[in-house]
């Protein structure tokens, strides 16, 4: 036991000193990259990272001075790319939550740049120069879409919900069926909300059948709401039921109670709604009656993560005097990016093209099948030993939108003798910017239908340096 402490002790001894390590070439030269407070913090992690392995392992031995340099010039590197970072998304899963949801439209990150490089306009009133309300613009770029009398926005879907519901129905009494007590992605689970917002949840009906009777039945002095949550990331068939909004709307005129609707990644108007099949449309809710409809911004619509909360004007005014509004409140740069996004709609015959996420999803599969096969061909002049061929294959709207709808694409499938297809996607993670691809059956999968424009080049480059 002395002799192994002995040795750890002499191991420790020869660590180098943070100062020996930079001045070694690669962290002189980092140090002009990164700076040098950057380098510094890296090289005294790297060392005490090293100093905590061989307390543990009497018989290691140090690296080189120049191998733990390099260590440490990577972790500074490392660091100042940042976490959030461009990657290319090969997968075929349009939102795809790991890397964005929605791509921002052109016009989007042009406008932020453009509008945000200084001081910007956020709350004031320009003819009175008094103190305004940020979401003003977004608020009526949305009633101009939908023809609706008032809208909110918040900072996602979730906080636009417990909103509604903590203005709306705090310290009464919100029905909802029982078929719709969902949880989504995150842990986000529709009676933990209801808690959270102060409602208490009065559950009504069967996990696959609710009538319109059960929510009539459940209705007391205490009751403040009516709760609808379209339940996106998966589907009950067979022998259902559940009322309509219309339905519900008209139960709440009845008995003078709003009907609030979470439809969480729903489309924005009917036409790509009925493009979609499943999905719902804000809109079609507004119109069957739904007091507050509630919806994602950075989902089917294609913005940045955002929630809106859009309906009665009496109601939305609610929620805008809540104590939580100003916690759920947006940034100015989300707010820019969300309005130039839906300035985009105004234009019906543009915005399936000015929109990436409503253009991928209606790519022409004779275009991805194109642009798969001539991908697949270089892939195999510049490799031969690489099997690169292209195949039918599905994409995915992704983000809990469309569970079981697959989209048709065409797909490149890749197989190297000499590695795994785990190995191959690592490599490809590997290449900067990072290339994100799916594996199944024992092949790499790259989906054209979510690549931007140009990023075919990034793949070919990635693959080059297998050896």
């Amino acid at each position: 036991m002395a002799s192994k402490s002995s040795a750890s002790q002499k191991a420790l001894r020869a660590v180098p000193a943070v100062q020996k390590l930079l001045d070694e070439p690669a962290l002189m030269e980092a140090q002009s990259r990164f700076g040098r407070d950057a380098v510094v913090a890296a090289a005294r992690e790297v060392l005490d990272e090293l100093r905590e392995k061989l307390r543990g392992n009497g018989g290691a031995q140090p690296p080189e001075t120049s191998v733990l340099a390099v260590q440490a010039a990577a972790r500074a590197g490392k660091r100042s790319l940042g976490g959030i970072r461009k990657a290319i998304n090969a997968t075929g899963v349009i939102l795809h939550t790991g890397l964005g949801r929605a791509v921002l439209p052109e016009a989007a990150l042009r406008d932020i740049a453009q509008e945000l490089g200084g001081y910007a306009i956020v709350e004031v009133d320009i003819e009175t120069g008094q103190r305004g309300q940020r979401d003003l613009a977004a608020a009526d770029l949305m009633r101009t879409i939908l023809g609706c009398e008032a809208a909110t926005v918040v900072n996602n879907n979730a906080a636009a919900t417990m909103l509604a519901l903590a203005a709306v129905a705090r310290g009464k009494e919100v029905i909802v069926s029982r078929g719709q007590l969902v949880e989504i992605g995150g842990g986000f689970r529709v009676p933990e909300v209801l808690a959270e917002s102060g409602a208490k949840m009065i559950e009504v009906g069967t996990t696959n059948r609710t009538h319109l009777r059960d929510y009539e039945r459940a209705i007391t002095p205490e009751t403040a709401a009516l709760l609808a949550v379209h339940p996106s990331n998966f589907r009950i068939v067979g022998f259902t039921a559940e009322p309509g909004i219309a339905e519900l709307a008209e139960l709440g005129r009845k008995h003078n109670l709003p009907v609030i609707h979470d439809i969480g990644s729903g489309a924005l108007l009917p036409d790509l709604a009925e493009e979609l099949r499943h999905e719902p449309a804000v809109k079609a809710s507004l119109d069957a009656g739904a007091s507050l409809v509630t919806f994602s911004c950075d989902k089917i619509l294609g913005g940045p993560q955002a929630g809106f909360a859009v309906g009665r004007a009496d109601l939305v005014e609610k929620l805008r005097r809540h104590p939580l509004y100003r916690a759920f409140r947006l940034d100015k740069l989300i707010l820019r990016a969300l309005e130039s996004t839906l300035a985009l709609y105004l234009d019906a015959g543009r915005r399936g093209e000015t929109v990436p996420t409503l253009r991928m999803l209606r790519r022409p599969l004779a275009e991805i099948a194109a642009v798969a096969e001539a991908l697949a061909q270089r892939l195999r002049e510049q490799d031969v030993e690489l099997d690169a061929g292209a195949a039918e294959d599905s994409s995915r709207l992704g983000s809990g939108s469309l569970p079981e709808r697959d989209i048709p694409t065409r797909v490149v499938r890749l197989r190297h003798p000499r590695h795994s297809a785990e190995e191959l996607a690592a490599r490809l993670r590997a290449h900067t910017p990072p290339i994100f691809a799916r594996i199944q059956d024992e092949r790499v999968l790259i989906d054209p239908r979510t690549l931007q424009a140009g990023e075919e080049e990034e793949i070919v480059r990635a693959l080059a340096v297998i050896e």
